[in-house]
């Protein structure tokens, strides 16, 4: 049974208390690993370690941030299996997710190396005589990072690594069930050289932890990526404390489905955009609205689809539905299911768990009256919704309280610009399912989704200061 230390001032040391975890395999049941949590002491000595070499970090050239930066993504091109493997293993992510998660990393890797050199500022008129104004941008020094379960790599690491280049040090938490994915991102970045106490990794549960990261003043900003109600609940202390926040949380997205769509393309996109690791997914598109001209023969479909997705073990490649990373889940959709059930929902397909494995299951006729319409699964779990026309099908949509990515499928080019301007979400995809990301590109949602974004330029914006500076050339008038 492999044991897994903290990562605190570029070591790897013992918990101050001596109290270790059991990290599960979600697909057997068994214990995978132990880790050691974090005590009150631990999380001190962590926030210690970063903020005593902010500036010396800060400071650094974009070269060497960019060349450590660079050789972790090579070193995780090397042991993409070795990752891909902890995820499949403490995550219950299949094959092909895992091996996916991965090499997107590598490429993150290289796309924050590449923002080591793009941290500008600029020069502005001024109306006072002689002045030179600009403004360049500072890092803000230690930033501290919460990450969730479902995709523990990518998730964690668009954090770490757009912090570290925009000159950040880093604390990261990461979450309860994944702790080794976490700490293997301590372990990637040590072998490339990254200098001590500018990345630290400390798995602790939350009651331990507290609102330690979000109230200690040597920390600017807190990153969190999780569920909704948690994150309130940062964002209220935060502004307790004038702190830096952004916020990737939960979403019921909608994916748009007008009648002039190609109906077996719509539904690949709608399984895929549902399915992939099991639903687990803050951007699914749990949400199928369907105009009301092909609502049938599409519901036929989806649920021939669905019938061909493989569920079992999630290191078999043709597994599709693997299984869900904590079971207590598959108690909630079944309340979630027999809800809609009871109010005149049509269970298409599944409906039920088998052990820690939900099966992929489609409730038709859903309406707003039924719980699933707008509370988040995060699972195998896809509602059917009928819509008159696109307009009902965008009142529809946007009557949720969540906002963070859509999907819209037609070939009316009009329509589709149209109702991607007026969808109440983030992120829009058109001709697409709701699923999709880049290193590059401002990940985020409005509503209960989210604040702030993350990725590329938008993450060196939010984990970055402005500040405007003047020259005055020659002297300047002063009334008295």
């Amino acid at each position: 049974m492999k044991e897994y230390r903290l990562f605190i001032n570029g070591e790897w040391v013992s918990s101050s208390t001596g109290t270790l975890a059991d990290d599960m395999n979600p697909a057997t049941g068994e214990v995978y690993a132990r880790v050691h949590q974090a005590s009150v002491e631990d999380i001190e000595r962590a926030i210690a370690a970063a903020y005593r070499v902010k500036d010396q970090w800060g400071n650094t050239a974009p070269a060497l941030r960019e060349s450590v930066l660079i050789k972790a993504a090579s070193i995780l091109d090397e042991r993409c299996q070795e990752f891909a493997d902890v995820l499949i293993d403490e995550g219950g992510a299949t094959f092909g997710k895992a091996m996916f998660e991965v090499s997107f990393v590598a490429n993150m890797l290289r796309s924050a190396a590449g923002e080591c050199r793009r941290i500008f500022g600029e020069t502005m008129p001024s109306d006072a005589p002689g002045v030179f104004s600009m403004t360049v941008r500072r890092p803000l020094g230690v930033i501290a990072g919460i990450s969730p379960f479902n995709f523990p790599l990518l998730l964690a690491m668009k954090k770490v690594c757009m912090a570290l280049a925009a000159g950040n040090t880093f604390v990261l938490k990461p979450a309860s069930p994944t702790p080794v994915i976490g700490l293997k991102i301590a372990e990637l970045l040590e072998a490339a050289g990254l200098p001590k106490g500018v990345l630290n990794v400390i798995p602790v549960k939350g009651s331990t932890l507290g609102d330690r990261l979000v109230t200690d003043p040597r920390i600017r900003m807190v990153t969190f990526t999780g569920s909704t109600e948690v994150g309130k609940q940062l964002a209220e202390v935060a502004g307790r404390h004038q702190k830096k926040i952004t916020l990737e949380m939960g979403g019921k997205s909608p994916l748009i489905i007008l009648k002039d769509a190609d109906l077996d393309y719509a539904v690949n996109a709608a399984a895929f955009g549902v399915f992939l690791h099991q639903g687990q997914v803050c951007m699914v598109n749990s949400r199928l609205i369907v105009e009301a001209d092909i609502y049938d023969p599409f519901c036929e479909k989806l649920v021939a689809k669905t019938k061909t997705l493989k569920v079992g073990d999630p290191r078999n490649p043709d597994t599709v539905i693997g299984p869900l990373v904590e079971s207590k889940q598959c108690a909630f959709l079944d309340a979630q299911v027999e809800d809609a059930r009871s109010k005149g929902g049509r269970i298409l397909f599944g409906g039920h768990a088998d052990g820690g494995f939900y099966q992929p299951t489609i409730v038709a006729d859903v309406t707003k009256e039924m719980r699933i319409f707008d509370e988040e699964s995060f699972g195998p779990v896809v509602c059917v919704i009928k819509a008159a026309n696109s307009e009902e099908a965008l009142q529809l949509a946007n009557d949720s309280s969540f906002g963070l990515s859509s999907g819209l499928i037609t070939n009316d080019l009009q329509k589709a610009f149209d109702l991607s301007l007026r969808l109440e979400t983030g992120m829009v995809h058109i001709n697409d399912c709701s699923i999709f990301d880049e290193p590059h590109v401002p990940f985020g949602g409005v509503k209960d989704s989210g604040v702030g974004r993350e990725g590329g330029r938008y993450s060196m914006e939010e984990m970055t200061e402005v500040k405007w500076i003047t020259v005055q050339l020659g002297k300047r008038h002063f009334p008295f």
